[in-house]
């Protein structure tokens, strides 16, 4: 608290000589009161001459409070009678009791009665109220502080001891101490001498006149009584300056690190937002590749990316939005205008590209994996149409040359009747390979619906196979006409070779068919689908021995032919006219399906075990995310109640979010270690977990929403501590601010609706009109989103609260560095200013081209305007 010096109480503090005033047993000259009244009055253009006849009008007077003040008094009486003069000066007593001066014993009709003793008493009373008592020095009072402020700086020199404002004084070596200390270019202290006070008095008045525009008010010569005024005015003189000077540094501080703040800003958004540029296009690249190896690199390549390129540029963001935060905190708190990025850079922007960058990754991964699926598809496919078409390319090579040929018309009636069963077995046979001309057509129409690169030679040969099969059922169909009509000519036929070719011919496609089968090529994708196929297997196996016995009693028949042939001595070819199937072929077909049943078995149980082993990787994967998935939400849970939580400081609640957030990083190793498994089931080509509901897209968004989370809670409790302290907050008010907001959040969202701001207005005392209310609304919420945050309300409520600095402090602080003129000049600036920002105030302030403008001249009221938003510079 300030502590005012004691004034004038009574007549009775007042002694009056002839040539000055004593006050409490200190003298001051008339020419000190004149000398300082005029110090104002010049700012007015006007001033005093004599001082007990001057103001008895009251003109002068009201004139002198209104510069000192800053203040408007009533407009004064112009008249000359006694009462118009008694009238204005009433008005000028008026206005100092008003400002807490209590009068005593001073009335308007001693004023206007020139009474100089009352005079001078009134003129001392202005000087404590309106130069000296809002005076302070480390809560000392303004004699007090004054004191101490002189000490420190006159510590340095020698034979200086200021100890009081009386004796002290009296050499002359204190005052010009302190314009040694402020202008050393003014004053060769080494070159002055105790000796002389008069000289050293004479030295600094004229010094201070002169260069600092400090009113001579001490005349060494007069008197050396005491100089408590002329002393107190002067150091008061100084101290302005360099608080103005203090001021002037204070504010270009900030603005400067503002701007350093924007310029980084500027800088960080273009390196992100370009990379999101050059990202974007890569994920929306939806061009398939031939190959399972080069889907594979695909695959990779996007690892790499959530892995090791988009998580530093998720940390970007964050700290982006963060500083952007700060910087907007530190603008209103400092009463600056609110940071506006150049075009496309703001944080909507930045969202806006980082949006976009997740929808076109969104389908990525998704995509990458339905094409290697189909390329596994498609290369099944294809080996399949190769086999399928290679077996009966292989079974029908030669049939249309059979089919063709007219053996019948030379042939004895057993021959054409054995061509007959012949072709009947070869028609059986066909019938056989109907379903595998199906199944080779369809196979070759997916590959093409899958869109198979080399689906040109699938369709070529698909095509010729159909041409030849449809020729084939031609050929049958006439072949058969023409022995039908032999038929009638020929009646003897060899029934044993007719049974042997009608049972050899099923079991010869039994034989292919298992073959074929026991070749099949098999994709599955769990234990249950790989255990049904080695069910069926054993099944199969188990028809075996009842297979081996249709084998041997074929064999019988051909042995049987034999016999009879070789008995009766028939003159006949032991071949079977009416099958193509010999016992070579039924032997060499029965080994290889004996050879085929033990692979189909390594097979079908090497693909058991690779199941088993998927089933691991499974089972590893969901035990890891059914514990990261709900301690990630535990967290999520764990910051929003911190957030909302209204005891205990705000240090304490950074603590504690501080201490999750760490908590929350030691934690990284297990999300990386979740990462490892699942690379290995994405390797294993493991595309579905029954075990858990939690895939790695869910752990990777609920990860990197926590991390945001914590970031931007912690930013949002550094903003109101930086709030608190600069605008002066008590942690009480901060409570219950928090407490006010907590309440009326009725969704529990952190963001309250206009009518529940309106309702937590009311409830804290305020009268809220419709215009006052929509007032209010444009500050917290100024893109009208319908919402209220919490920051918002925070930045409301101290705004309410609190002060800060203004363009009129500023512009009044240059104005005395700039000895009261409208403008400055670069020497004035460098010289009570520190370089760096003297440089910049320089660089940034425009030329004054005012009245009485000089060369070189600057225009400070336009520039302090600028920093705060109020002009166009």
């Amino acid at each position: 608290g300030r502590i005012a010096d004691p004034g004038v109480q009574s007549c009775s503090d007042l002694d009056l000589k002839s040539d000055g005033l004593v006050l409490n047993r200190v003298w001051f000259s008339l020419q000190t009161f004149t000398a300082w009244c005029n110090s104002h009055l010049r700012k007015a253009g006007t001033q005093i001459e004599n001082i007990e006849e001057d103001f008895r009008n009251g003109l002068k007077l009201m004139l002198l409070l209104e510069v000192i003040s800053g203040e408007r008094l009533p407009k004064p009486d112009r008249g000359k009678m006694r009462f118009h003069k008694i009238a204005n000066v009433n008005k000028a007593l008026d206005y100092i009791a008003s400002k807490g001066v209590k009068l005593v014993s001073i009335g308007a009709e001693e004023i206007v009665d020139g009474n100089v003793k009352m005079t001078l008493g009134m003129i001392w009373t202005i000087i404590l109220r309106f130069a000296i008592q809002d005076i302070s020095v480390e809560e000392t009072s303004a004699k007090e502080g004054l004191l101490l402020w002189c000490q420190r700086k006159t510590a340095p020199y020698r034979n200086v001891n200021i100890q009081n404002f009386h004796t002290s004084w009296k050499d002359g070596l204190g005052l010009c101490a302190l314009i040694h200390r402020h202008r050393p270019d003014l004053i060769d202290y080494s070159k002055l001498n105790k000796d002389d006070p008069i000289g050293n008095i004479n030295l600094a008045m004229e010094v201070a006149e002169k260069h600092l525009d400090i009113p001579k008010m001490l005349d060494a010569e007069g008197e050396m009584k005491t100089v408590f005024a002329e002393a107190v005015l002067f150091t008061y003189c100084v101290l302005q300056a360099e608080t103005a000077a203090n001021r002037i540094c204070k504010v270009l501080a900030v603005n400067q690190e503002n701007e350093r703040l924007m310029e980084e800003y500027e800088r960080l958004a273009s390196e992100l937002l370009e990379w999101i540029r050059r990202t974007i296009p890569w994920l929306e690249n939806r061009t398939p590749e031939k190959t399972m190896q080069a889907m594979q690199k695909k695959l990779e390549d996007f690892r790499d990316y959530r892995r090791k390129h988009k998580p530093p540029k998720v940390q970007e963001k964050c700290q982006l939005e963060i500083n952007f935060n700060t910087l907007q905190t530190k603008l209103r708190i400092s009463n600056r205008p609110a940071f506006m990025p150049s075009e496309g850079k703001m944080v909507s922007d930045i969202a806006g590209a980082w949006q976009r960058l997740e929808q076109a990754e969104k389908g990525y991964e998704e995509w990458l994996l339905n094409e290697i699926r189909r390329l596994e598809r498609l290369e099944h496919l294809a080996e399949k149409f190769r086999q399928k078409a290679s077996t009966h390319e292989t079974w029908a090579y030669g049939k249309e040359q059979i089919l063709l040929q007219k053996d019948y018309e030379s042939a004895s009636l057993t021959e054409v009747r054995a061509l007959l069963r012949k072709h009947e077995a070869f028609e059986s046979d066909l019938a056989a390979h109907q379903d595998r001309v199906e199944q080779i057509a369809a196979i070759a129409q997916e590959l093409n619906e899958l869109d198979y690169h080399d689906a040109v030679n699938v369709n070529d040969r698909c095509q010729k196979i159909c041409d030849q099969w449809d020729r084939l059922g031609t050929l049958t169909q006439k072949r058969r006409e023409a022995l039908e009509r032999m038929e009638k000519l020929l009646e003897t036929i060899d029934q044993l070779h007719l049974e042997f070719a009608k049972r050899a011919a099923p079991f010869n496609n039994w034989m292919e068919g298992a073959m074929e089968d026991l070749q099949d090529m098999f994709i599955v994708h769990s234990i249950e689908e790989i255990q049904s196929l080695i069910t069926a297997h054993e099944q199969f196996k188990a028809t075996l021995p009842e297979a081996d016995g249709e084998r041997q009693s074929i064999m019988a028949i051909q042995n049987e032919v034999e016999k009879v042939i070789q008995s009766y001595s028939i003159r006949i070819s032991s071949s079977n006219p009416y099958s193509t199937v010999t016992m070579d072929e039924l032997r060499t077909k029965w080994d290889k399906v004996k050879q085929l049943v033990p692979i189909r078995d390594q097979s079908l149980q090497e693909e058991l075990a690779r199941q088993h082993a998927n089933e691991r990787l499974r089972r590893q994967f969901a035990a890891q995310a059914n514990a990261i998935g709900p301690w990630i939400q535990n967290k999520m849970e764990e910051i929003a109640r911190s957030s909302i939580q209204i005891t205990g400081a705000l240090e304490d609640q950074m603590n504690q979010l501080k201490q999750y957030e760490h908590n929350i990083i030691n934690y990284k190793n297990n999300i990386d270690k979740l990462e490892g498994d699942h690379q290995l089931i994405q390797e294993a080509l493991v595309f579905d977990n029954k075990h858990t509901n939690y895939t790695m897209e869910h752990i990777r968004v609920g990860w990197e929403l926590l991390l945001t989370t914590i970031a931007r809670t912690i930013n949002e409790v550094e903003t109101q501590i930086l709030t608190r302290d600069a605008k002066g907050i008590t942690q009480e008010q901060m409570n219950e601010f928090r407490a006010s907001f907590n309440h009326f959040d009725r969704r529990k969202n952190g963001l309250m609706d206009h009518e529940d701001f309106r309702a937590c207005l009311i409830s804290m005392g305020y009268d809220l009109g419709e215009a006052e209310f929509a007032r209010i609304m444009t500050l917290v919420d100024p893109n009208g989103q319908g919402t209220v945050t919490f920051q918002s309300f925070i930045d409301f409520m101290t705004r309410e609260t609190a002060d800060t600095d203004t363009a009129e402090q500023v512009i009044a602080s240059f104005r005395i560095l700039a000895s009261d003129k409208p403008y400055i000049l670069a020497e004035e600036l460098r010289r009570e200013l520190p370089p760096d920002q003297a440089q910049y105030c320089i660089k940034r302030m425009p030329a004054y081209s005012g009245p009485g403008s000089v060369p070189g001249a600057l225009d400070y009221t336009a520039f302090s305007s600028a920093l705060y938003g109020e002009s166009d510079l």
